[in-house]
């Protein structure tokens, strides 16, 4: 009997043990002083168990208070001190992790992840957890350099691009940017910020770059020294692992003046034209397509120049054939003019004889 009611109570506490969701927090947690932290209270979904309410609460005292509650109606932070700083995770099913920005030296403390369910025949389970909150003054770890573009530390001119230095650390953080110099000088202070910014990256802005970092803890750390180099756009950097290949064609005109062009092509893929001498080189296509567009401007312009020339030509020849048809016509009209006349006066009786035959009768 004693042996069956053993098996029972070890059946009931395995399936109290093993059926239901179990949190999941760490002992103690530390974070930094004026800095974030994540307290982290997960669990694994169980499938028919629904959670229904979240909260987080902190002892002060001798007893817990309330500073965070989830339920069906939304988010509620139930204490003044929290607002704008609190937030629990809700995006990932099973993480209810506690996360606190800007933390002060009173935080410390003990706080409680408590979750509740409801299970698939109705009724609530509640199960919660509790962890230390540790906040300390760190020091400054020693700081790394960055650069937030895909070209690493060597870009092309004209570029706008910055090296970013940073830290771990309670804040406030200062930084500052130094610029090694030549002959063993003294470096120079180049920024006081934690992005060195270069609008537009210069060849002369070439050189090696090292950042230190402050805090209110600790000594001043000093980050490795990083090559930046910035190549010039016009002429490619040649190194000893390249091997370009240059065809010159020097173009003979009845000038004096020779005006060699070249064409360069480095092993990185760069395919361009440049003139021999100081100024800007342009491409290839960019002088044919010019020269077509000349082209093409006076080959219309002697178009339009000998149509206007035909047709003024037609105009005086159709002006011409008008006047010789109506001086034509003019000469017809005065012969007949002319004929009529002579034969009055070779006639002359004739008006008298029917003057005379009128009289009679």
């Amino acid at each position: 009997m004693g042996i069956l009611l053993g098996l029972l109570l070890l059946g009931h506490l395995t399936v109290d043990t093993y059926g239901l969701p179990i949190l999941e927090v760490p002992e103690n947690i530390t974070g930094p002083w004026k800095g974030d932290v994540t307290i982290p209270c997960t669990y694994g979904p169980l499938e028919g168990y629904t959670q229904v309410l979240v909260k987080w609460l902190v002892h002060r005292g001798s007893y817990p208070v309330t500073i965070f509650l989830r339920d069906s109606s939304g988010d509620h932070i139930q204490q003044a001190k929290y607002q704008g700083r609190l937030h629990v995770s809700h995006k990932v099913p099973g993480d209810v992790s506690l996360q606190l920005s800007t933390l002060e030296m009173d935080d410390r403390s003990h706080y409680m992840c408590e979750v509740t369910w409801q299970t698939p025949d109705g009724n609530q389970v509640v199960r919660d957890k509790i962890t230390e909150l540790r906040v300390q003054k760190l020091s400054v770890s020693k700081p790394t350099v960055t650069t937030g573009s895909g070209y690493g530390f060597m870009v092309p001119q004209g570029m706008r691009i910055s090296l970013q230095c940073q830290a771990r650390g309670s804040p406030p953080i200062t930084y500052i940017w130094y610029k090694e110099q030549t002959n063993n000088q003294e470096p120079i202070k180049v920024g006081n910020l934690s992005t060195l910014l270069f609008k537009p990256a210069l060849v002369a802005d070439s050189g090696s770059y090292f950042c230190t970092a402050k805090g209110k803890v600790g000594s001043e750390q000093h980050s490795d020294i990083v090559k930046f180099v910035v190549k010039d756009s016009s002429k490619l950097l040649k190194t000893n692992t390249e091997a370009p290949t240059t065809m010159s064609y020097p173009l003979n005109a009845t000038s004096t003046v020779k005006q060699p062009w070249d064409w360069t092509t480095d092993m990185d893929g760069y395919l361009r034209m440049t003139r021999a001498g100081p100024g800007k080189s342009m491409p290839i296509f960019a002088i044919i397509l010019i020269i077509s567009l000349c082209c093409m401007v006076v080959f219309t312009m002697a178009y339009i120049m000998l149509c206007r020339k035909t047709s003024q030509q037609e105009h005086v020849c159709e002006a011409a054939r008008h006047y010789s048809t109506l001086a034509s016509c003019h000469q017809k009209r005065s012969g007949r003019l002319s004929s009529a006349s002579s034969e009055d006066q070779l006639h002359p009786g004739s008006f008298l004889l029917l003057q005379g035959q009128t009289s009679f009768n």
